[in-house]
């Protein structure tokens, strides 16, 4: 069993500054690629940045300039910088690992529950 949690959400002033954190824990042999989602009520999930084991990272057009994925391996972490935050970034964010389970299977997507981002104009 592997489990993802994420944290650091709430309610931010536009222009204002969050960090989400996301930690994953349980039966780890493997931690992959790492995203960040975000859906709002009515639509669909959305990609919001993703990196790599070694720290290669992608991030959305929207999001570009103001938010940074990072993540500590040693410790099964990973983050989202998210500053000059605007009401349109609003959502429930999502964390997302391929996890391995052991050394003989392939690594499975899991997600986090969510947590929401509430930006005020």
């Amino acid at each position: 069993q592997v489990q993802l949690v994420e944290s650091g959400g709430g309610l931010v002033q536009s222009g204002g500054s969050l960090r989400l954190s996301c930690v994953a824990s349980g039966n780890i042999w493997g931690l992959y690629d790492m995203a960040w989602y975000r859906q709002g009520p009515g639509t669909t999930r959305e990609l919001v940045a993703e990196i790599t084991r070694p720290g290669a990272t992608r991030y959305a057009d929207s999001v570009k300039g103001r938010f940074t994925i990072s993540r500590d391996n040693a410790k099964n972490m990973l983050y989202l910088q998210m500053n000059d935050l605007r009401p349109e970034d609003t959502d429930v964010y999502f964390c997302r690992a391929e996890i391995a389970t052991s050394s003989g299977t392939g690594a499975h997507d899991t997600w986090g529950q969510g947590i929401q981002v509430t930006v005020s104009s």
